[in-house]
């Protein structure tokens, strides 16, 4: 069944409907499978109707039952019919209507009714008849025949476009009851996966960027090599330092964390490398560094990135030679320490910009690691959500919540800029923020997860210029869309889409919606 009131909520649905209500004066309606009106209430006063003859015909209960009877038997023409559309008389017998198909899987669920149009002038005696019916419900005779006036007449070429744009209504209706079956059935499996192979230590995912990585750490485990991992902020790195560290032979002795850029040069030399007794004011006493401390041990250099050039020239020596001399100190100590850095900078860029030493960058990246941001592994979302919900409620001892559909939904689109740590934390504020209620509603979603797709630029509706324009840019827009919804699987965007995969290639051509062009300009994270 089609959750036919989660549709008002899809913005390519609504621009699609408000396209159509400003270049034809068209009013949508959507008739479910039994025949009954699904996007109309006649008790709701505040409806302001897009089509002229509507706006008359609706408001008055014997005009409105014309409407309601047209839909519920054009609706069972489309139930017998395979033809994806077909246009039918309207009401009043003046007017004509396009009625769209909904069916999945050869099952019919639906229609789309688009009222109403002109296919041609109408006839003096068909207007006379018609007025003379709209009369006997109670509607006034001069106010119907100006309504009748401003519907407008479609040129061949005009229909075409219209009849595409209905298509593509309920196409789009089509394909988010298929995406929603889809990751509802993705939800359930992968909660019945959690605790196989898509956890590693204290990482979760099961998407491929996950699997990637899990298997790289499989094989560097035994390995004493110094490791590079970069990614983004949020994104668990220092929960993969950690992973190789508790992996390796080195796993009976210290783990030791210093962030390079917490400290200023002077105080991270002293953190690093220690100090001796009266070394410079405050140092009353000889202190171990953070090597000595990680001796046979790992050491996480987290942001090595901020470290400065005369920093980077010490750690390179003893990444080299395995001696360091303390601050002040003339005598020099053995270490026998395993690095692992990270960065969310691009290192490369700064070897040839001159800000990172080009030696140091070949000695620490010896095995790179590319942590994947959330948003390119989404599948991997529903089980975090998962795994933070079970966490928090444990730790605040209240019942183990859910979240309704529409909130996952909502936190399924959202593109996550701070990462694992963002959805971490987010969680914990709606448990928090949900009381004693075991299903947390999308209300209770942070304000830029709840808006997100409602603030992109596919909200506004282009009412100048040329219909062919006005087209080819909500093509653009529904492709970029569904391209970043499907993280840039083709073949699945194609099949929602309901064209081929190589034209939905030369589409992306077309409109250059590449991601490599897009990531250049800064549309892509």
């Amino acid at each position: 069944m089609i959750n036919w009131e989660e549709l008002k909520h899809i913005h390519v649905i609504r621009k699609l409907e408000g396209i159509l209500a400003q270049w034809f004066h068209t009013e949508i309606f959507f008739v479910d499978e039994r025949g009954a009106v699904r996007n109309y209430d006649p008790l709701d006063r505040q409806r302001e109707f897009k089509n002229p003859l509507s706006a008359h015909l609706l408001p008055k209960e014997k005009s409105r039952a014309w409407i309601m009877k047209s839909m519920a038997e054009a609706n069972e023409k489309a139930f017998k019919t395979e033809a994806p559309h077909f246009v039918w008389e309207g009401p009043a017998g003046v007017e004509s209507v396009l009625v769209s198909r909904i069916s999945i899987d050869n099952e019919f669920l639906g229609s789309v009714y688009a009222y109403s149009f002109l296919e041609t002038e109408i006839p003096q005696e068909k207007r006379v008849a018609a007025r003379k019916k709209a009369e006997e419900a109670g509607i006034d005779g001069e106010d119907f025949d100006q309504a009748v006036g401003k519907l407008r007449v479609l040129s061949e070429g005009e229909r075409k476009y219209f009849y595409e744009l209905v298509d593509l209504v309920a196409q789009e209706i089509v394909a988010f009851h298929t995406e929603i079956g889809k990751r509802e059935d993705r939800i359930k499996n992968l909660n019945h996966q959690l605790g196989t192979r898509y956890s590693y230590d204290s990482m979760i995912g099961k998407s491929k960027p996950m699997q990637d990585l899990y298997g790289m750490l499989d094989k560097i485990k035994n390995s004493e090599s110094t490791v590079l991992v970069q990614g983004e902020n949020g994104t668990g790195k220092e929960l993969i330092a950690k992973a190789i560290h508790y992996n390796s032979p080195r796993k009976e002795s210290q783990f030791v964390t210093v962030n390079c850029s917490a400290f200023n040069e002077n105080l991270l030399d002293s953190e690093l490398f220690g100090h001796v007794r009266g070394s410079f004011t405050g140092a009353v006493k000889d202190k171990k560094g953070l090597f000595e401390a990680a001796d046979k041990g790992t050491l996480f250099l987290d942001e090595i990135g901020d470290m400065s050039p005369t920093m980077q020239v010490k750690l390179l020596r003893v990444l080299q030679e395995g001696t360091l001399t303390p601050v002040g100190g003339t005598d020099q100590k053995k270490v026998d320490v395993r690095v692992v850095a990270a960065t969310n900078k691009d290192l490369k860029e700064m070897v040839e910009h001159g800000t990172f030493r080009e030696d140091l960058y070949y000695r620490i990246n010896v095995i790179n690691l590319v942590v994947p941001p959330l948003r390119e592994r989404k599948e991997d979302i529903p089980i975090l959500v998962e795994h933070f919900l079970n966490r928090g409620c444990k730790e605040k001892g209240v019942a183990l919540k859910s979240l309704a559909k529409r909130a996952i939904e909502k936190i399924f689109d959202y593109t996550w800029p701070g990462n694992i740590r963002e959805l971490e934390n987010e969680v914990e504020r709606i448990i928090v923020l949900s009381g004693d209620d075991a299903r947390i509603p999308a209300e209770l979603l942070s304000q830029r997860i709840r808006e997100h797709g409602e603030n992109s630029k596919v909200q506004g509706v282009r009412v100048a210029g040329k219909l062919k324009d006005a087209l080819e840019e909500l093509e653009k827009t529904m492709i970029k869309e569904g391209l970043r919804r499907t993280n840039w699987n083709k073949s699945r965007l194609a099949k929602e889409l309901g064209i081929s995969r190589a034209g939905l290639i030369m589409k992306v051509e077309k409109y250059d919606l590449d991601k490599r062009k897009l990531m250049r300009a800064g549309e892509v994270a």
